[in-house]
């Protein structure tokens, strides 16, 4: 549940109940449907009213995905076989040549509701033996025999704001959780997601507080609120957002959002959208493309080839040529652009770089970053040097007020780099990312610019 929907290559079903010790298979997406469709409805069925149940049974699938409705609870597969609560699916079962054709046309087409991104919770039921609010599959027959088309039915049974999401993208890995813990001092655009979901919850558990900083920062603010959130779910309270609170986080934001009943609430743009996006490349401008420019010209002192560059935020023709270079040094692709694994094999360089550091330095090209963002009530060595820093900023420069030199990242040192972000033009996060760090030493006097 991070970003728009994509439809995935695989799904992973679980032969049983939920609960159940029951076998998991995986199987692509497009025969996943086909097995389901020509489980549950017959070939001879009117071409729209296979067409209407094919677009429901997409859209259901596509919504227990999205919403990692399982995954979030601990299980390792995205859908079940149990009829009462998911489709039916027959290992091995036949392939009805109508149905196959049908799927083929439609895979990556989906249900959502009118300003809403998440695929619609499209229940269904046959409409002889069971009966539920959503769609009759008998009656979607008699539907279409009186000429109504698959988008008609469709409307007639959830409602007329339905819309059909046509040709969406095909992506491989489906899981939202980042692969790395996320926690004070973390940087990007799950953090922005974990805040939006967070003050979300806080709407129906008003005991977590909300955040009010939606940077990209995880910052104390957002420490207080995963810590929060953890005592209410009988999470350990240690304000890490790992992969249990990760996704206990969504299991908690679909529920009180009712993604995965007919009546939801809707998921919105702006709830869903990347502020940071994924991959950097020439033209990107984002706090991402300033810490890979950091990075990048912190290992300039050693590694010769590659090419000096300024910490810009812009990711010009010089940040991508020290790219393509870094690439070809450490045998990575050479593209040019920095995805996630490019961005961690430099950032794993740099910290390889300042472990192996000699005792003398600091005295050439000043203190080496450490590696994640300071914020408001951070405390330790690194605070100290850069306040000392800030201190010597403020001294020649009368719009950074002066701050103590105490170890506390309290008010004061926020107040100095909320002057200094707003100087260079910078997201006013308040906090001491890569480049913020970069400019206090430069203007410190720590390193010459």
């Amino acid at each position: 549940m991070t970003g728009l929907p994509v439809i995935p290559e695989t799904v992973t079903v679980h032969l049983g109940r939920p609960e159940q010790n029951a076998e998991n298979i995986t199987v692509s997406f497009t025969e996943y449907i086909k097995n389901v469709a020509s489980s549950e409805i017959y070939p001879t069925w009117p071409e729209e009213a296979i067409r209407a149940n094919v677009l429901a049974q997409i859209s259901f699938t596509l919504n227990r995905i999205y919403t990692e409705y399982y995954r979030s609870r601990g299980y390792d597969f995205d859908i079940t076989s149990d009829t009462t609560i998911d489709h039916k699916y027959t290992k091995n079962g036949e392939i009805f040549d109508t149905v196959s054709i049908i799927v083929d046309e439609n895979f990556n087409n989906y249900i959502r509701r009118e300003n809403a991104i998440e695929p619609y919770y499209a229940q269904f039921c046959d409409g002889r033996v069971t009966v539920c609010d959503g769609m009759s599959q008998w009656g979607s027959v008699a539907l279409a025999q009186s000429g109504m088309t698959a988008t008609e039915i469709l409307r007639y049974y959830y409602g007329d704001d339905i819309v059909i999401v046509y040709d969406a993208p095909v992506g491989g890995d489906t899981e939202s959780y980042p692969g790395i813990p996320l926690q004070r001092g973390s940087f990007g655009a799950d953090v922005v997601i974990l805040k939006r979901e967070l003050n979300r919850i806080a709407l129906n558990y008003p005991a977590v507080p909300r955040i009010e900083n939606l940077s990209g920062v995880f910052d104390d603010e957002t420490e207080n609120a995963v810590i929060e959130f953890q005592r209410i779910f009988n999470l350990a309270p240690d304000g890490i957002v790992g992969k249990a609170t990760w996704y206990k986080v969504k299991q908690i934001f679909a529920s009180v959002k009712q993604l995965s009943e007919l009546a939801s609430e809707g998921l919105t743009i702006s709830e869903v959208e990347r502020r940071y996006t994924e991959e950097l490349s020439l033209g990107s401008r984002t706090p991402g493309v300033e810490a890979v420019q950091y990075y990048l010209a912190f290992l300039g002192y050693f590694y010769p080839e590659l090419p000096p560059i300024d910490i810009s935020g812009e990711f010009d023709t010089a940040t991508r040529d020290a790219v393509f270079t870094f690439q070809s040094a450490f045998g990575l692709p050479i593209t040019g652009v920095v995805d996630r694994g490019v961005f961690d094999a430099i950032e794993t360089e740099y910290y390889n770089a300042v472990s192996a550091l000699p005792a003398d330095f600091r005295s050439v090209i000043g203190e080496p970053y450490p590696g994640r963002f300071l914020t408001f009530g951070d405390r330790g060595d690194s605070v100290r040097i850069i306040q000392g820093y800030l201190r010597r900023l403020a001294s020649s420069d009368s719009a950074i007020p002066t701050v103590d030199v105490d170890g506390i990242f309290g008010n004061q040192t926020r107040q100095a780099v909320l002057a200094l972000q707003r100087q260079l033009g910078l997201e006013e996060t308040g906090a001491i990312g890569p480049v913020e760090w970069a400019e206090i030493l430069i203007r410190g006097g720590g390193i010459e610019g």
